[in-house]
């Protein structure tokens, strides 16, 4: 297992293991919430963050990214969950400095993943970023 940078010529590999990973794990999400949000995946979320690809035999199982102390995106191939690549794209982000993440309340999942991880729930808002009504844990180691 290897964790790299993402250059943006993988944002479409990313941008589909994005879709992957949401459709296995945000059942919360609409088929118009998700298309709405995938086409601002490479113009507006990519770019803003440092992203990190996980790759195991040269397949890319997943990504984070990162900006400053948070994490502000972590996805794993749905075909690759529960093999270990989301807990060491995790432990790559603590030694970069991550101590912050968001997650999704509707995704009890991820919460409990963080919540091993070492985070804990520091804060809660009604909705996401967006203005969507999809509640956001706030975690902090």
């Amino acid at each position: 297992m290897n964790i790299k940078p993402c250059s943006p010529r993988l944002y479409l590999s990313l941008s589909e293991i994005w879709e992957r990973s949401v459709r296995a794990t945000h059942n919360f999400l609409s088929e118009e919430d998700i298309i709405q949000i995938r086409t601002s995946l490479i113009p507006l979320y990519f770019p803003a963050v440092d992203l990190y690809g996980c790759w195991d035999n040269d397949i890319l199982t997943g990504f984070i990214g990162l900006s400053g102390n948070k994490i502000e995106m972590l996805f794993v191939d749905s075909e690759h969950r529960a093999k270990g690549y989301g807990s060491a794209l995790i432990d790559f982000a603590k030694t970069k400095g991550a101590v912050l993440v968001d997650v999704n309340e509707q995704n009890p999942s991820a919460c409990i993943f963080y919540q091993k991880k070492g985070f804990q729930i520091i804060g809660r808002d009604e909705t996401d970023e967006a203005g969507r009504p999809f509640p956001i844990l706030h975690l902090s180691l």
